[in-house]
């Protein structure tokens, strides 16, 4: 990769090496809408010029509001090579989050997908007396078009050379406002500097082997969004699905050699293997649990002996080969983000020869501080990798990870008391994480540090730890552990329901609704079973003494989770107060 010196040097290094048919592909209904690297560099270099027509200068705003789409693509580049900076927004952003970011960044324009986030703006606007241009992705009648922005360039005559050479490696390349779960949301100021550098750091990961990638985890992080830049920087094609609402049929049409998710999603493939071999019957059943629990005792690939590689060769042969055919047949790589990957998980999809790759870092950190490759001799299970060569972690005294290098934030946006809180004197930024690292220089992550929690016998709780372990239940969907200042921890355990109810039929127990199901005895007597096993190796401490069912989902829309599928602890918390007051009362 040639020399950054600013991110809309990925373009042109991309056009003078790479350039290609398609370059970026969006849904378009059934089919997908591609775009050429010519195509892509006209229309970028028509919107900076029409941006500049419209007034917008150097260090100013423009927010986007939308799903993954090549248009996000478009404005960003637009915006980045003249000088401006980017602020996403999450299409779930409450009117209130909304408003207050619009007014802290001092946006100029925004720019939003379809017309339900149209309203959705225009409402947030009017109910706060805020008046904001604004265009569409989409054609929408009666509403601005970005479009027209791209006419407006087109227009003129302007040189965009010198906008281009003013730009420097420390200006503002975006402002991203970390979801306020405890307050207002905090913008953090990212540079150039910061991408670029978390771009180079993280190249080796994505070889000349991966021509083709599915891009599905919002852009408005800015994991994905450092991941696609890495993809440009690669000449690896993009293909943009929307939302994760016919992710299945979109896999299968893309069929890339990789992609990103987070856990959660790579838990409900895994689940969804798990229960189709269950359905399987005679020999066909006996060789699919003999290949998955194969597959869960996978070792680094070095530590594996010569008979278990000679099993493993036929069992993906047999089985773990209709795995790769379920995402596309292409896939070889997968790199996972934004929460803790249970450790077999990994284990079992690198044994089927689809390579996960868990790493670990913050929106304030560009984002990646450490990741696992995929060579053989630099990955190691139950950790997030090697930390990345130009960064330098410490451990403090309490456990708390701290981080210094070129892609950490200066700091908040117009928030100095946050700034000071989160960066020492010495530079390190506090990522509020507590971890460890091995003597081979891999970093581990116990647990958050606002997460955990004392019981009332003054032991500490790492809530994720258990939560994980838990998780593994194919019965059990979500689940948080509660316990603060009290005797024990406990759990709110949210039911895998299509699983709970087969299990129903099975066993002969009524199954008439969830809310029902929930309170028979013998699903309670099932679901302390999980508990009971899944607590073997926790301290006596941690064990989960009592938990509630709940027959309602957690959901970002419904506020309890963020737009990542993280915990929103509090939220939570504070909905199942009565619930957390009834299991201590007993």
């Amino acid at each position: 990769m040639s020399k950054l010196n600013k991110l809309y040097d990925l373009v042109i290094n991309y056009k003078n090496k790479y350039s290609k048919e398609i370059m970026v592909a969006g849904r378009a209904g059934s089919s997908w809408k591609t775009y050429s690297t010519d195509e892509f560099v006209e229309t970028v270099e028509s919107l900076s010029k029409g941006l500049l027509a419209k007034g917008i200068q150097k260090g100013d705003r423009i927010a986007i509001m939308s799903g993954n789409r090549p248009e996000w693509n478009f404005i960003d580049f637009a915006c980045n090579q003249i000088g401006a900076a980017t602020v996403p927004l999450y299409p779930t952003l409450s009117n209130q989050d909304l408003v207050y970011i619009l007014n802290d960044a001092e946006v100029k324009l925004l720019f939003v997908s379809n017309e339900e986030l149209s309203v959705k703006a225009d409402n947030a606007l009017k109910e706060n007396n805020l008046e904001l241009e604004s265009f569409t992705f989409d054609d929408i009648q009666g509403r601005k078009s970005y479009k027209e922005v791209v006419e407006l360039g087109k227009q003129q005559n302007t040189d965009l050379t010198p906008y281009r050479e003013a730009v420097g490696l420390d200006d503002l390349l975006t402002l991203i406002y970390t979801s306020g779960t405890t307050g207002k949301p905090k913008g953090v100021f990212l540079s150039h500097k910061n991408i670029i550098s978390n771009v180079e750091a993280c190249n080796h990961l994505v070889t000349d082997e991966y021509k083709k990638a599915l891009s599905f985890l919002p852009l408005c992080h800015i994991f994905e969004r450092m991941v696609v830049y890495m993809y440009f920087s690669k000449g690896v094609q993009i293909y943009y699905a929307e939302n994760l609402d016919n992710i299945v049929v979109d896999i299968n049409e893309v069929k890339p050699d990789l992609f990103t998710t987070v856990p959660r999603v790579l838990e409900k493939v895994y689940d969804k293997v798990v229960e189709k071999g269950k359905n399987l019957t005679g020999i066909k059943k006996s060789l699919f649990f003999w290949a998955l629990n194969l597959g869960l005792r996978y070792q680094e690939p070095q530590k594996n002996s010569a008979f278990y590689n000679f099993q493993l060769g036929i069992a993906r042969k047999l089985i773990f080969s209709k795995w790769k055919e379920a995402l596309g047949g292409n896939i070889k790589l997968i790199i996972s983000g934004g929460a803790a990957l249970q450790e077999r998980l990994a284990r079992v999809f690198w044994a089927a020869g689809i390579k996960v790759l868990e790493g670990y870092g913050l929106t304030e950190t560009s984002p990646v501080i450490a990741v696992n490759s995929w060579k053989d001799e630099d990955v190691k299970f139950g950790t997030v990798g090697r930390v990345l060569k130009n960064l330098e972690v410490k451990i403090a005294q309490d456990g708390e990870i701290l981080v210094k290098g070129p892609s950490i934030t200066i700091g908040y946006y117009k928030n100095d008391e946050a700034t000071k809180e989160a960066i020492d004197e010495e530079g390190f930024f506090h990522t509020g994480d507590i971890g460890e690292l091995t003597p081979d220089g891999f970093l581990r992550i116990t647990d958050r540090k606002k997460e955990m929690f004392k019981t009332a016998g003054g032991k500490y709780v790492a809530p994720q730890v258990i939560e994980n372990k838990l998780m593994e239940s194919t019965l059990i969907a979500q689940v948080m552990v509660v316990g603060e200042n009290q005797r024990f921890p406990s759990a709110l355990i949210v039911p895998a329901f299509e699983e709970l109810e087969k299990y129903c039929k099975h066993k002969g127990i009524p199954y008439n609704s969830k809310e029902e199901a929930i309170k028979q005895p013998e699903v309670l007597s099932k679901y302390e079973q999980i508990i009971s096993q899944s607590m073997a190796n926790f301290g006596k401490w941690e064990q989960v003494k009592k938990f509630i069912l709940l027959s309602k989902e957690w959901t970002i829309d419904g506020g309890e989770l963020t737009p990542k599928l993280s915990l929103k602890r509090k939220v939570i918390t504070q909905r199942n107060e009565e619930n957390i007051k009834q299991i201590y009362s007993e």
